[in-house]
Formats: structure tokens, C-alpha cells, sequence
């Protein structure tokens, strides 16, 4: 089950996220200098997508995370379909398809990762992780006014160059 405070954060477009300041913008760490440090693709993965909008970069990174969790593609689907319907009740079915910053899935999924890393069972953090890696994809193609990374304002680069 999600943890709920209560506050919400409610988006022009209707779509709403559970963002508080208190939890930190993890959206905004050095990534790539956190991952090489310690190890951490992923986070190397992640912040390449931040600066590029290549969004292979976040397959990568999603694909990493299955391998690292011993799961199939499948199952990570059924797991983050949970995710799904958790989210369904607590906002509203299709809640993330009606806006949100793109900033805010990168936010979110880089602190569930950390959490997830972290062994802190609070939550399902690595669901969730999957979760915001998909919403920030679907996002970049298909609410394009939501961008608001650093390659917002030029071209993402093409899949096959990097």
C-alpha cells in the first residue's frame, strides 16, 4: 500500500502527486557522480536521460533494475501493475496520464531507487521506481508540455547516438 500524508499537490491539467519539500528533490543530485562513486549505472543512466531526453537511457535504467531485482520483465509488469491500482484509489484511475511534470517522475523514482537501495521497507519502493520510470517515458511522448528537464529546450538525442 502507498504511504499517504495527506497533502497533495494538484497540477493545472487535474493530475495530482502526493510532493511534499520535506522529502528533498532528489530530481536534482549529481547522479552521474553519485552512481560512478559508488556503483550506481542506474543513477549514471537516469541523469544522462535528465540531459539528453534520450529515453533509451531510462530502458536502460529500468532494465538494470529487473536484472538487479532476479526479476523477469514480466513479473516487474505484474509488480508495478500493483503500483497501478494502488495509485488508482488513492488519486483516480488514469490520474498520472492527465499531466505532471516530468521532473516530478524523476524526483520520485530517484528516492524510491535510493530507498529501494537503502532496504527501507516503508513501501513498495522498487514498484514504485518502475512505476515513475514508465510515467516519466509516457510523459516525454505523449504530454510533451509537461518537459521541464534541461533538455527541454533542444532536440533529444536519437536513440542510436550515444
Amino acid at each position: 500500500m502507498l504511504q499517504d500524508s495527506g497533502g497533495r499537490t494538484v497540477y493545472e491539467s487535474g493530475g495530482m502527486r502526493e510532493i511534499l519539500s520535506e522529502k528533498g528533490r532528489c530530481d536534482l543530485l549529481p547522479l552521474n557522480i553519485i552512481g560512478e562513486e559508488y556503483g550506481e549505472p542506474i543513477l549514471c543512466f537516469i541523469e544522462r536521460y535528465i540531459r539528453t531526453g534520450n529515453k533509451e537511457c531510462l530502458w536502460f535504467a529500468i532494465n538494470m533494475f529487473i536484472r538487479k531485482k532476479g526479476w523477469t520483465m514480466a513479473t516487474a509488469m505484474l509488480e508495478t501493475a500493483h503500483h497501478y491500482a494502488d495509485g488508482a484509489k488513492k488519486y483516480a484511475d488514469r490520474n498520472w496520464e492527465l499531466g505532471i511534470p516530468l521532473h516530478s517522475y524523476i524526483d520520485s523514482g530517484v528516492r524510491h531507487y535510493l530507498k529501494w537501495l537503502n532496504d527501507d521497507t516503508d513501501e513498495p519502493h522498487d514498484r514504485a521506481f518502475i512505476w515513475n520510470m514508465l510515467g516519466a517515458l509516457w510523459t516525454q511522448e505523449n504530454k510533451p508540455e509537461f518537459i521541464d528537464l534541461p533538455f527541454a529546450d533542444k532536440e533529444p538525442e536519437d536513440d542510436d547516438d550515444w
